[in-house]
């Protein structure tokens, strides 16, 4: 999930956006629903844009997303084309334009820096269907034929930090919480490692937070970018820096094993510290030190998007889901997590599915000491500053319903980002 700040278009938002609202369960069957194909079928040819390979944790998530959602709708290995290692430039339209030269129908890509390319592709050839994962433009764009799709990574984020939360009580209960763990005002250390400061990166950071707080109220968390989606070195320096510092949980928005490596080779030298991963579990690299990760099931969505290929249907210009379709969870809890665990995760996923949890329930946070209760969401002119689309009601910032990609921009109280 990819955010290189780019330019959107300076087009006024005409408030139809909110037809083309993220969630459409009608139109959002799971990953488990299957296809009846149109007589032409075999016609159907997907092409496939990834950032990086296999290598990544983000991208190898999408293609096993694909090929789940594939077996499952019934399209054939030689009715896709993949291709690796595509760079946020250029050379992502050339792919594009390449991809449908080959006969490609419909086109994804993985990452956000490819957006303005794969919305350049879709202007020129409108009879092919282009969708740009984790995008914002779609809905602008008015491209009939260009898409975007997220998961509500937020939600899994939030579940994983009440398993640091419940970690963190744990070793505040046994009194392993030391003084070089807290801050002069009390407040227990956390730390956090994102690749760029992006309302995708926040909004998981910002639920991961709430998470933890969900369970132990003195906590404040310190958040360390690395400018890099994927750069192991960067992520162990970052959270290197953030144990050093005295952070005794840390989590991450980066796409190596680098920061829970850094955690497991830190707990084994004698110092306190327990992680959470992202996209791909971590056990295998930190067994005593990883409890768990945030993870999306992209499955859901590519099975959502091929079944409508297969049936001549129009794919939603924003589709957007989570734990109630299964398009979010953890990974499988560690070793080191505390007892109890699972039956709260077990609560919390309940109160996620039916509704009954809201994340970012404004009465559990403040900005700069004072409530929110206002906030435009959306971007029309590029200077990434909410000019339409109020996305608080009732207390509730409602995340990922105004368009697909995550809009929480807000740096709440108690969340103190380094900048380089």
């Amino acid at each position: 999930m990819k955010k290189v700040i780019a330019l959107l278009l300076a087009l006024t938002l005409v408030f139809a956006l909110a037809a083309c609202t993220a969630k459409n369960p009608e139109a959002s069957p799971s990953a488990e629903a299957s296809a009846t194909p149109s007589a032409d079928a075999a016609a159907v040819k997907i092409g496939v844009i990834l950032v990086h390979d296999e290598n990544t944790g983000y991208d190898a998530a999408h293609i096993e997303g694909i090929k789940k959602a594939a077996a499952t709708a019934g399209i054939a290995d030689d009715q896709i084309v993949w291709k690796y290692n595509v760079g946020e430039d250029e050379g992502c339209y050339d792919t594009a334009t390449d991809l449908v030269e080959q006969g490609c129908t419909y086109i994804f890509s993985d990452s956000y820096g490819h957006q303005s390319y794969m919305q350049q592709a879709a202007s020129e050839n409108a009879d092919v269907t282009f969708v740009s994962m984790t995008g914002d433009t779609a809905a602008l764009s008015k491209l009939p034929n260009f898409k975007n799709a997220f998961t509500h990574t937020f939600e899994s984020r939030y579940v994983s930090g009440v398993v640091a939360g419940m970690k963190l009580k744990e070793l505040v209960d046994a009194g392993t919480v030391a003084a070089k763990n807290k801050n002069a005002d009390g407040t227990i250390k956390i730390g956090y490692v994102g690749a760029y400061p992006y309302a995708e990166v926040v909004s998981g950071y910002t639920a991961f937070y709430l998470g933890v707080k969900s369970i132990v109220e003195n906590v404040a968390m310190t958040v360390s970018y690395t400018n890099s989606w994927y750069d192991p070195t960067a992520e162990a320096e970052a959270a290197n820096q953030l144990i050093s510092a005295g952070c005794i949980i840390l989590s991450q928005h980066a796409d190596s094993t680098g920061a829970p490596s850094a955690c497991e080779a830190a707990l084994k030298s004698g110092t306190a510290v327990y992680c959470i991963g992202y996209n791909v579990d971590m056990l295998s690299v930190a067994p005593t030190s990883a409890l768990t990760s945030s993870q999306n099931d992209w499955s859901v969505y590519y099975t959502y998007a091929f079944n409508c290929a297969l049936k001549g249907e129009d794919i939603a210009t924003d589709w957007s889901e989570g734990y109630a379709t299964g398009a979010n969870m953890i990974s499988a809890l560690g070793a080191s997590c505390a007892a109890g665990t699972d039956a709260k995760v077990a609560e919390v996923e309940a109160a996620l599915k039916d509704g009954t949890l809201n994340i970012f329930d404004c009465s559990k946070f403040t900005v700069d000491g004072a409530a929110v209760t206002t906030y435009l969401a959306i971007d029309t002119d590029g200077d990434w500053v909410g000019d339409t689309g109020e996305a608080i009601a009732n207390g509730v910032f409602s995340e990922s319903t105004l368009r697909s990609a995550p809009y929480f921009g807000l740096r709440i109280d108690g969340i103190t980002e380094l900048t380089k």
